[in-house]
């Protein structure tokens, strides 16, 4: 595809944004492939209804969620650089699951006036749908730029660019890594633009599967690139950051608070760690004939996918075997999601962790596995009776939103 000139790319932001102190151009490791300003909150007061929130089974309509996030949004405005945030969606150089070279894509969030604090790295929430993906979606996290930050949040393997691909969900090195190769990425880009950070050193948020995911960034960035992407804090919420005991948690209750994780997970790290595994070995008729169509299509969200399922026993869902971890070929990607939990490091930077202990869709023995691994090590915690899971990420954004 012919690529836009530079100077009418400017041309363009200059004029869509309003803004003529910076021209938003193309650069080496970061490709701009559109652009758009959005306000955080209306002109009538009310929070902008493209903002995306996390879909909650427990909470179907979000009525709660978006009621805590509007508090959020108003709690920004004595400490707002800016209510208008730039969009630039981009792509960039990443790697594909066997470490081989893959075009990624993500969207940098950025105010639209005022200086960078930092840069805040964002591992984002299970979704379901490509349209819900960061470079194509407004997300939540994202109203963070308002407050002086460049809001970075890369889409993953299987969305966005790649949404042909399957998503390795919970394959933590693949996820982790389009994270910190848009990190790499975009640190670059800012200083070309003149919108460098004020400090080098970077945030890392995530909630959900991004929890997990931030987790694994930690580590990902001390193991290889901490002298680059030096880390100031880490906040992580409500992750499944021990597989394993998720597994055995739901098989043991015969339940799970969100049914697409199921196929999702088998699929997702059999695919990352190329395990040969068959999904006939693990999902029951209806599940095994539609999961391509309702997961791998992207054209579905999570609670939609949840009610094609329709039903939150594992015995509904999984065959026998899959929910016998002695079974051989179900041994095989337990051992799997053991090696995939993120509870296997030292952190370098201090890490706060979010959980309600009422959250039906990550089993909170997650976190008491976190609690318990990192004890005595630079991390703190705020575990509560918070409401579900969706309530509990407005939640922690509002904790963190405090503390920024």
């Amino acid at each position: 595809m012919k690529r836009i000139p530079l100077i009418l790319l400017g041309l363009g932001l200059l004029w869509a944004c309003h803004h003529p102190d910076i021209e938003y151009v193309d650069f080496d490791t970061f490709h701009v492939t559109s652009t758009k300003c959005t306000d955080v909150i209306m002109q009538d007061g009310s929070l902008n209804p493209d903002i995306l929130f996390l879909e909650d089974d427990d909470e179907p309509d979000t009525k709660v969620a978006k009621t805590s996030g509007v508090e959020i949004a108003r709690n920004l405005i004595g400490t707002m650089n800016s209510n208008t945030l730039v969009h630039i969606a981009g792509t960039y150089k990443g790697h594909d699951v066997d470490g081989s070279p893959l075009t990624l894509s993500g969207k940098i969030l950025l105010p639209q006036k005022g200086e960078i604090k930092n840069m805040i790295l964002v591992s984002h929430f299970t979704i379901g749908s490509n349209p819900e993906c960061p470079s194509e979606a407004f997300p939540l996290e994202g109203i963070l730029a308002a407050k002086g930050y460049a809001v970075v949040i890369a889409d993953y393997i299987g969305f966005g660019v790649t949404k042909d691909r399957i998503h390795p969900y919970m394959h933590v090195k693949s996820t982790a890594r389009a994270v910190v190769d848009m990190g790499l990425a975009v640190k670059p880009y800012l200083e070309h633009i003149g919108r460098k950070p004020l400090s080098d050193k970077v945030i890392l948020f995530g909630y959900s599967q991004g929890g997990s995911t931030t987790v694994g960034v930690m580590r990902m960035i001390q193991e290889e690139c901490w002298d680059t992407l030096p880390i100031k804090k880490v906040y992580a919420g409500a992750g499944p950051y021990d597989l394993a005991s998720t597994y055995d948690v739901s098989v043991e209750e015969d339940l799970t608070g969100i049914p697409c994780a199921i196929p999702m997970i088998v699929q997702g790290v059999n695919y990352g760690e190329n395990l040969g595994l068959e999904m006939q070995d693990f999902f029951k008729p209806n599940l095994l004939a539609n999961y391509k169509e309702w997961i791998n299509s992207k054209n579905f969200t999570v609670q939609q996918i949840n009610r094609f399922i329709g039903a939150k026993s594992l015995r509904d869902i999984m065959t026998d075997e899959g929910r016998d971890k002695r079974n051989p070929k179900t041994a095989k990607l337990y051992r799997s999601l053991m090696f995939n939990s993120v509870l296997d490091f030292t952190p370098k930077a201090p890490m706060f962790m979010f959980h309600s202990r009422e959250d039906k869709t990550v089993p909170f023995i997650n976190s008491v596995k976190a609690e318990t691994y990192f004890k005595g090590q630079n991390v703190t915690y705020d575990f509560g009776n918070y409401g579900a899971h969706g309530a509990g990420f407005v939640r922690f954004l509002f904790t963190v939103n405090k503390e920024l």
